[in-house]
């Protein structure tokens, strides 16, 4: 009897770190893919900043270019959310 439910106990605490393991894969795919996000973000408009600042006549290029960067960027952020979704429902 003893055996059995400590059985049941290592079943339930075995549950219980799955699920555990796959809330810490979707905090850590969805949290560390907007960090990365954020950080490239910044990067693209400080340096678009810079380049309009030091030829202002290419704004139209280059503004075109920090738009298709963005949406590269926003897209890695897509990417890893959805790895820790899939990681957290399979």
């Amino acid at each position: 009897m003893l055996a059995h439910l400590l059985t049941l106990a290592a079943a339930s605490l075995d549950i219980a770190g799955q699920k555990a393991g796959r809330a810490i894969a979707l905090g850590v795919g969805g949290g560390l893919g907007a960090v990365g996000a954020g950080v490239g973000i910044g990067i693209i408009f400080g340096k678009v900043i810079e380049s309009v600042t030091r030829q202002p006549e290419m704004r139209d290029e280059i503004t075109q270019i920090q738009w298709l960067g963005f949406a590269l960027t926003e897209a890695c952020f897509f990417y890893g959310l959805v790895a820790g979704l899939i990681a957290f429902f399979l």
